[in-house]
């Protein structure tokens, strides 16, 4: 599923989406980014929300080792973080099994 990033070209910020993760889970911008790089990091397509504009969520580790939530969108070969949470005790065992 990592295919998705293939032709991504980094990463869509705005005031909104960043404060929005800060202000409800105090996960940062830099710690959302740091996910995409880390291994190991498990992708599923988002098919609920997917009605307006495709939309994936992932699950992966910060640098620092914190197990992050992630659902994202690409617009224009960027990824845009739309909601970054910690994973709760499910998608840790989800994450772990597959790891």
């Amino acid at each position: 599923m990592k295919e998705v990033f293939d032709n991504c070209t980094g990463f869509e910020w705005d005031k909104g989406n960043s404060a929005k993760n800060w202000m409800r889970h105090h996960v940062t911008q830099g710690e959302c980014e740091q996910v995409f790089f880390n291994e190991p990091l498990i992708v599923f397509v988002d098919v609920k929300h997917s009605q307006i504009e495709k939309r994936w969520f992932l699950l992966g580790k910060t640098d620092a080792g914190r197990f992050l939530f992630i659902v994202f969108t690409i617009r224009k070969n960027r990824i845009r973080v739309i909601s970054a949470r910690d994973m709760n005790k499910k998608e840790r065992s989800i994450y772990n099994e597959q790891a």
